[in-house]
């Protein structure tokens, strides 16, 4: 091979070598321009959904509901800070400050709101009538306006029924196990909150079923609950029912105070009374209740209209007992009562 033909050859492989270079850098630009596109398309398709939380208790009571909430959303894969927020607002037992926080979440756009009772869905309520609400628990969501009917709620409303109310035939047999000779009950209320009227119907109804007596006390101001149970030691009630309600729940440990100061047996809706001091309480598991509430909020993100997803009631009862308050009292619990207690505080 002359040497113009060697010089030939090698300017051809210099020119195809930068040939194969430059395909090789353009297949490389765009291998990072799709990547780039998919990455940013997978972003845009992870789309946070916000999801608020509102309760009238404080954040201390209140944690293990959103907990169970929490749990119940992980439970349907939606992980905080993968691809939901939730937005938790506390009134910390101060109902005057609802109306701000549910104006709050409105403002935030969030996608669901979960309420936590029956005056902060009615607040809700009011703030939105776009934004889909589900109950975490309401112990009479039609009585309360809240809904057309359990099986087709209507408007921007579902969720769950704490059913209270129906309950209260069993919180009386209860309190007869354990005072056989129950012939009087104090029932403490307060007639300004939602469903207390429904409650207050259903124990008047168990009561008479057992010949017992009923004394209702209105529980409209804190002096009031001291001047209750003043009223109910003067009247020789055998018992106290603390009926469900906001107002109340504040005052919890003022309440065991005043069962110990007038040996007085109480029994409670909610277990967070017998961990203030409480005696007895026989009621849905609110726990539950939240968690369940994550398959609304599941399904309203995925499409379906909350007007068209019936109201379900609870299927989890929780019997909590203190030891230590009816040994203050001098009352004995009967050991078939124990047997059946999910806790017992000693």
């Amino acid at each position: 091979m002359t040497l113009t033909s060697e010089r030939l050859a090698v300017s051809r492989n210099k020119t195809e070598g930068r040939l194969m270079i430059g395909r090789s850098l353009i297949c490389l630009l765009l291998t990072v321009i799709l990547l780039t596109g998919a990455t940013a398309e997978a972003q845009q398709a992870t789309k946070f959904a916000r999801i608020g939380y509102l309760t009238t208790g404080p954040r201390s009571t209140s944690s293990t509901r959103i907990e169970a909430l929490r749990l119940g959303l992980s439970e349907l894969g939606y992980t905080e800070g993968r691809n939901i927020v939730i937005e938790a607002r506390y009134a910390e037992e101060k109902l005057d400050r609802l109306t701000d926080l549910a104006a709050e979440l409105v403002r935030l756009k969030v996608d669901v709101i979960v309420t936590g009772g029956a005056t902060v869905t009615r607040t809700v309520r009011k703030a939105t009538s776009s934004i889909p609400i589900v109950m975490a628990q309401d112990p009479d969501p039609v009585g309360n306006g809240h809904i057309a009917s359990l099986a087709r709620p209507g408007g921007n409303i579902t969720g769950l029924s704490s059913l209270s109310a129906d309950l209260s035939g069993k919180r009386v047999e209860l309190l007869k196990e354990i005072l056989p000779q129950l012939s009087r009950l104090a029932v403490l209320g307060t007639s300004t909150n939602a469903g207390n009227e429904r409650q207050l119907r259903e124990t008047k109804t168990a009561l008479g079923a057992f010949g017992v007596q009923l004394h209702y006390l209105d529980v409209l101001s804190r002096k009031d609950i001291q001047a209750g149970f003043r009223a109910a030691s003067k009247g020789r009630a055998d018992a106290v029912l603390i009926l469900s309600g906001p107002f109340l729940n504040p005052h919890r440990t003022e309440i065991a105070q005043l069962a110990m100061k007038y040996r007085l047996p109480v029994i409670h809706t909610g277990r967070e009374y017998v961990e203030a001091g409480g005696l007895i309480a026989y009621g849905v598991s609110t726990d539950d209740l939240a968690r369940r509430a994550a398959i609304y909020v599941d399904k309203i993100l995925k499409g379906a209209k909350p007007g068209d997803l019936p109201v379900e009631q609870p299927t989890k009862f929780e019997l909590v007992i203190n030891l230590k308050a009816a040994k203050q009292i001098g009352l004995p619990i009967p050991p078939n009562v124990l047997a059946r207690a999910d806790r017992v505080l000693r």
